[in-house]
């Protein structure tokens, strides 16, 4: 019986070929935009390389000081990771903890040529926190970072721009009017990867400035890898209690009276960020209720056109459907070839969806509009892409199937609707 509700279904797509386009344009539009969303989401919170620890790691990202009448926010100071969170690497629940800067941009020359660089301090622990693949050499150390040997990790578009894409290791290179010896090349990492996204990284003590030292909300981030993720609540509530150490260090108490601030997830900091105003702690709760909540109203429109569309078709076929009922089909038989109908529809545009969503993607690489982007549909994107496919089948027909097997028979083979 299925196999001839699947033929029948065949047919019917080719009859209003009309309609069938705007089904399938409505369902495979609808896919496209859901998929590159969920493509950006995965490269921004999953565990990916170098990241591979992120499951169990935390970060100290967002920080900020409030008083009765002032706030300021930003990310975390130096001198509070260094002071505060560094020394919780002796703790048992900890395995590593390191600190670095955002991503700057520095500035070099090449026959003439300006080359822009985003460049990142950071600290030996760096390495270990983070699992690169060195393609040449290896990563700096703490000793190197202690003393402030010019010392350099670039990426290989660096190698590419300043060495034609040759050996770097041991070469030399200037940015920023400093000349850097390269001890390791490692691959491109996407912008997304805010942790370790940079095209050079360097020693934090080459930098040009020590006013960093001094900084309790600054341009840093720290990570604290937990042994497990049970060890999480024991680590966030130790950070808080460290944050309430930190306030005698407060530059200007009159102004601000107390540090805001923890250890969240990469989710857990977007939450903090775009649902606290002053940096308290966000509830992911609420952001996974915001970002469904977006995707359902982003597919209630298509669905409701459907819905309506489905139902124009159906009803062009009241005739059939009375001479089935005169011959004795039951409401549910009726329903049941609507929806497989309907999920052969949107499985095709589903399909179609899946194909230009990987040439979307494909095409946001290649355009490096997102540097070094890997925008890929792996097989979790791809079931969200097939459950939403199924929801758009059974959602937009269920409807226009159950109303039309409640057609009378005499109705129906007059062709009336109601």
């Amino acid at each position: 019986m299925i196999r001839n509700y699947l033929k029948i279904a065949l047919k019917v797509l080719l009859r209003r070929k009309f309609f069938t386009f705007i089904s399938l344009f409505g369902v495979s539009l609808t896919l496209v935009v859901l998929l590159v969303a969920t493509a950006l989401l995965d490269n921004v919170f999953a565990a990916q390389a170098p990241e591979v620890l992120g499951n169990r790691t935390l970060g100290v990202y967002l920080m900020g000081m409030t008083g009765p009448e002032s706030t300021r926010t930003g990310f975390a100071g130096y001198q509070f990771l260094d002071r505060f969170v560094r020394p919780m690497a002796k703790l048992p629940a900890v395995e590593a903890v390191t600190c670095f800067s955002l991503p700057e941009t520095g500035v070099s020359y090449l026959d003439g040529k300006k080359i822009e660089s985003s460049v990142k301090h950071t600290d030996g622990e760096f390495w270990r926190v983070m699992r690169f693949d060195f393609l040449e050499g290896g990563p700096f150390t703490a000793e190197d970072d202690r003393n402030a040997r010019f010392v350099a990790v670039i990426n290989e578009a660096t190698r590419d721009k300043f060495f034609a894409g040759q050996p770097a290791l041991g070469r030399t290179l200037e940015v920023d009017g400093q000349r850097f010896k390269v001890v390791g090349v490692v691959p491109d990492v996407p912008i997304l990867r805010i942790a370790p996204y940079a095209d050079v990284w360097v020693p934090i003590g080459t930098s040009k400035s020590d006013l960093y030292k001094k900084e309790l909300v600054g341009n840093f981030m720290g990570l604290i890898v937990a042994r497990s993720r049970a060890d999480f609540p024991q680590i966030k509530a130790e950070v808080q209690s460290r944050l309430e150490q930190a306030k005698p260090l407060i530059y200007d108490p009159k102004q601000f009276e107390r540090l805001m601030g923890g250890a969240d997830t990469p989710f857990e900091a977007a939450a903090r960020l775009l649902l606290s105003s002053r940096l308290e702690e966000g509830s992911p709760q609420k952001l996974w209720a915001v970002l469904i909540g977006l995707a359902v109203a982003f597919m209630l429109l298509p669905t409701v056109n459907l819905v309506n569309i489905n139902l124009s078709r159906i009803m062009d076929r009241s005739s059939e459907i009375g001479v089935r009922k005169a011959f004795g089909a039951s409401s549910w038989t009726l329903i049941g070839q609507f929806v497989i109908e309907n999920v052969v529809l949107t499985l095709v545009g589903g399909a179609l969806g899946l194909l230009l969503g990987l040439l979307a993607l494909q095409a946001i690489n290649a355009s490096e509009v997102i540097p070094y982007a890997r925008l890929a549909i792996n097989l979790r994107v791809f079931l969200y892409a097939l459950l939403i496919a199924l929801f758009f089948g059974l959602f937009s027909g269920v409807y226009p199937a159950w109303r039309m097997s409640r057609l009378h028979p005499v109705k129906a083979l007059r062709g009336r609707s109601v």
